[in-house]
């Protein structure tokens, strides 16, 4: 890990304000470790500038009390990560369109875009250590509840 630590990726806004422990087990830190090296460091290495973690791992009392979040979220098994950039969703979609050509993801969301565009709030991706991974690439139209259409590469401008 160049750039990110296991402990922002295991920080969790939610669960300091409800009081749960937010920790990760040996797979959990092994599958954040994995997403790390496989996603986020070139990632942050090819942007050349900050990526943030927004939310990483997040245990099952975590995730269940979150609004929109799947109960087979990828987060639980630590192969997911939030992020961010400071520029905003323009520098958002940037880093989106640079893990898409990169290629080594399993799943790209662009979440909370807005109705007639891609500028996306922050970045979802998910990377599993072991199996296929998928290359999704998905949105989230900010109000639209549980829908993620998928995405191809030519509506992300690649």
């Amino acid at each position: 890990m160049k750039h990110f630590t296991i402990s922002e990726l295991i920080h969790s806004k939610t669960a300091v304000e409800k009081r749960i422990w937010n920790g990760a087990n040996r797979e959990q830190e092994d599958n954040l470790n994995a997403l790390v090296s496989a996603v986020l460091d070139p990632v942050r290495e090819r942007y050349g500038k900050a990526v943030h973690v927004s939310s990483g791992f997040r245990c099952a009392k975590v995730n269940g009390g979150l609004p929109n979040s799947s109960k087979r979220s990828q987060h639980m098994a630590g192969e997911a990560a939030d992020i961010y950039t400071d520029a905003g969703p323009k520098g958002n979609y940037e880093l989106g369109q640079l893990i898409a050509k990169l290629g080594n993801y399993d799943q790209l969301i662009f979440e909370d875009v807005g109705k007639g565009d891609m500028l996306p709030q922050w970045i979802h991706v998910s990377w599993k250590r072991r199996g296929d991974n998928r290359r999704e690439i998905r949105k989230h139209v900010k109000g639209t509840g549980n829908v993620y259409p998928m995405v191809d590469r030519k509506e992300i401008g690649i």
